[in-house]
């Protein structure tokens, strides 16, 4: 009974002290112990803390753990919504300039043995990346060859080094999966890009200009020399060899 006792009148305690607001603060809204007073009640063996993370950090260690790209930010999409659309509804870029961007992205891999695509092979004949550097496609015509780019929330550097006929005409750009069922994850989603390097408008023409029998080819090939010629692009230093065709 003794014990009994002793244990009701440590848990009146125990009961007054909370009311007393000591852990209370004045809307009667619990809050964190400070470190003195969590030790007070729990002894050298409990530890509390907090650690206060941003909301967008929290997103962005999500994404890196699934795989996919963080949430875009509300800011980014109410910018992109001031310009024009393709036929995704998605924004069109003008300016090389403006490097952080909104773009609807899908997803391939090779596993997936669509007619004329060659194995593991992208369009520059170079096997398709998935490490550190992993490869893109795009329209060549608003991203050219060698653009390379990070996605928000993930910690890879992708470059464009691929092209689909259904890419053509559009801004989406397609990631590179080695197997279909981390292509499927991924499917079509927005995503947040910040480009790191434009790639080669000169060289895309040179590479173009010798596979105009493709309709699709013979899209981006006129479009990209008509940016190359309106001076709306910057042209990079290329070899010799790779202005020959301009």
């Amino acid at each position: 009974m003794k014990v009994l006792f002793v244990n009701a009148v440590a848990a009146a305690i125990a009961l007054g002290s909370l009311s007393s607001c000591s852990f209370f603060n004045r809307a009667g809204e619990p809050r964190l112990l400070s470190k003195s007073e969590a030790h007070a009640l729990g002894g050298a063996g409990f530890r509390s803390f907090s650690v206060k993370v941003p909301w967008s950090s929290f997103l962005a260690g999500k994404a890196r753990a699934t795989g996919l790209p963080a949430e875009v930010d509300l800011g980014v999409r109410a910018a992109a919504a001031t310009l024009p659309v393709d036929k995704h509804g998605k924004p069109t870029y003008h300016s090389e300039s403006i490097r952080h961007r909104l773009v609807r992205t899908t997803a391939y891999s090779c596993a997936e043995n669509e007619p004329g695509a060659v194995g593991s092979l992208s369009a520059l004949g170079t096997v398709l990346k998935y490490g550190r550097v992993r490869s893109a496609a795009a329209d060549w015509s608003r991203y050219p060859v060698g653009t390379t780019f990070r996605i928000k929330g993930l910690p890879y550097v992708y470059v464009v080094e691929d092209y689909g006929s259904a890419l053509v005409g559009t801004n989406t750009i397609d990631i590179y999966h080695p197997n279909l069922s981390l292509m499927r994850s991924w499917a079509t989603r927005d995503a947040e890009i910040n480009i790191i390097k434009w790639g080669s408008w000169e060289r895309t023409a040179n590479l173009l200009r010798g596979r105009t029998k493709y309709a699709h080819c013979a899209q981006m090939y006129y479009a990209t020399i008509a940016k190359i010629r309106s001076g709306r692009v910057v042209l990079r230093k290329e070899p010799a060899k790779e202005r020959s065709a301009l």
